[in-house]
């Protein structure tokens, strides 16, 4: 019977299960969420209420990496001692060095999130018990400006980058060890998480969202799309001609069993291919249908429907696809990388 199909769990090959692949995929949903939502609120410059594309961006980036970390925590063979990688640190592991990063960006998001929602906080029940004590330190922050959100968007990138090194943490895997896995990890969260924070603005947030930064968003995504189909195609090409194991690898990982076929079906087209033709040819250059005369802008102008609009489901089936593709890829590196040796 073919190794490839069915349950992984059963090959001793299999280190690093499904839990890691979907931590890789929130961790870099995270930092591309908050990294998106740092973008638009730069290009809307200071203004009195954020838009949609930030709170939606605020919210998911604390959230994901959060349900991210539980995974992982539970996925170790003892999920009850995870608490002692906070205390004691190695400088030389890349596991360490991440835990560092992880603790920097999850008080770092979640403030951010404190700062975007700061007003719906403060006339919350749990406002007198919880968020009041903590405002003087929150508004702190936000005097800051620039710097910390300069500092917040590198932690961001950092996070995004440091899950392509996670992977190197299996030893010397021809699929796991490749220079460019980190570039490639990270163009991919951040397209995810732009891709996240649309489809959440224009639904839990679309009445504070504005036309000109769901089309700012999209243009990112279609810009990181073919960067990242590009890196894709630099790295394995790489493989193939080192020669010797690393091309055997890179071989059996593209022809091979269910692996190839989630690679090319799934991260190449439904993740990267299908998106940059809805993108070129249903989304570039029409108007947003958030849904018929809803109000878009502060002043509240409202923009009605019209036949050059894109409809609602059509933008969130792209966002959907392209987060889709992002997971399927971890999915892809992390059982291909240990399998093929």
């Amino acid at each position: 019977m073919d190794q490839l199909w069915g349950a992984m769990a059963q090959y001793s090959v299999i280190q690093w299960e499904w839990p890691v692949a979907v931590y890789l995929f929130l961790a870099g949903l995270s930092a591309g969420a908050l990294i998106a939502a740092l973008l638009v609120k730069w290009k809307n410059g200071s203004a009195s209420s954020y838009d949609g594309m930030v709170k939606a961006g605020a919210l998911l980036a604390p959230i994901s990496i959060m349900i991210g970390q539980g995974l992982l925590i539970v996925d170790l063979s003892k999920p009850l001692s995870f608490w002692l990688l906070m205390l004691h640190y190695q400088f030389q592991s890349v596991m360490s060095i991440g835990v560092i990063l992880l603790m920097i960006y999850s008080g770092l998001s979640t403030l951010f999130a404190a700062i975007v929602f700061k007003e719906y906080l403060a006339d919350s029940p749990l406002s007198e018990w919880f968020f009041k004590p903590l405002l003087p330190l929150v508004e702190w922050f936000e005097n800051r400006g620039v710097w910390l959100e300069w500092v917040m968007s590198l932690v961001a990138i950092s996070i995004a980058v440091y899950t392509g090194f996670l992977l190197s943490a299996l030893g010397a895997k021809p699929l796991l060890n490749v220079p460019l896995l980190p570039l490639l990890f990270l163009i991919s969260g951040m397209s995810a998480g732009v891709g996240a924070c649309i489809a959440l603005g224009v639904t839990l947030f679309n009445e504070s969202v504005e036309e000109k930064n769901v089309h700012y968003l999209l243009s990112v995504d279609t810009k990181l799309l073919p960067i990242e189909l590009f890196v894709l195609f630099v790295m394995f090409t790489g493989l193939l001609n080192m020669g010797g194991q690393y091309a055997v690898v890179a071989k059996q990982a593209l022809t091979s069993g269910i692996w190839a076929n989630i690679f090319w079906i799934g991260v190449v087209g439904i993740g990267l291919i299908l998106p940059i033709i809805v993108s070129l040819t249903s989304l570039h250059g029409s108007k947003v249908a958030m849904s018929p005369a809803v109000s878009l802008t502060a002043g509240g102008a409202s923009y009605h429907q019209t036949q050059s609009a894109i409809p609602r489901g059509t933008l969130l089936v792209n966002c959907t696809l392209v987060m889709i593709g992002s997971a399927l890829l971890r999915l892809y590196i992390v059982y291909a990388g240990q399998i093929f040796i």
